[in-house]
């Protein structure tokens, strides 16, 4: 029969792997926080840029209905279905593909900026603050410094509160007026 043989380790070897097995774990944990928090900020600026597109589309779908309008009196669509269906020729005329979800909270509910029961604009219903406080297009220039997305107005013309308020009183130029929402 053989003898068994029995290897002592040393106290101190069993430590010095266990610490290593702690700064490894503690490591692990700590990078993924850190690839996670990249992962979210990423995703929420692709949200971002998602509804600066969807936005537009709305603005210039608006802008393309009120263009159309036949006849001399110009007029704004009474709801976002008449985007996707112009009843007023004979033939379809769509001037929306369809309506968008709105990115930030996942529903195809919208804020609707109206004028007279007209629909001017749409805005986010989300009330998150954006990552996003400048570097916009000049029909966005009026985003910087929001506090959140719903403050993201997408009107046409874009401009169209800035006109609204001078014309109506030339002494409070530059101050904006709010719509109904």
């Amino acid at each position: 029969m053989k003898k068994r043989r029995c290897l002592r380790v040393d106290a101190s070897g069993r430590g010095f792997t266990y610490l290593w097995a702690l700064f490894t774990v503690a490591f692990l944990g700590i990078s993924s926080l850190i690839t996670a928090e990249l992962w979210i900020t990423a995703m929420k600026r692709e949200q971002e840029k998602e509804l600066i597109f969807i936005g537009r589309q709305f603005r210039d779908a608006i802008g393309r209905y009120y263009e159309a309008t036949p006849g001399s009196i110009k007029r704004y669509p009474a709801s976002l279905e008449e985007l996707l269906d112009d009843k007023r020729y004979p033939v379809t005329r769509r001037h929306l593909r369809k309506i968008y979800r709105d990115p930030m909270t996942g529903k195809k509910e919208w804020g609707l900026i109206r004028m007279a029961g007209q629909i001017v604009g749409i805005h986010s219903l989300s009330g998150e603050t954006p990552l996003k406080s400048g570097g916009f297009l000049l029909q966005e220039a009026e985003f910087e410094g929001r506090a959140s997305y719903s403050e993201w107005v997408f009107m046409y013309p874009f401009d169209l509160k800035i006109r609204e308020e001078e014309s109506n009183n030339p002494e409070k130029a530059g101050r904006i007026r709010l719509f109904e929402r």
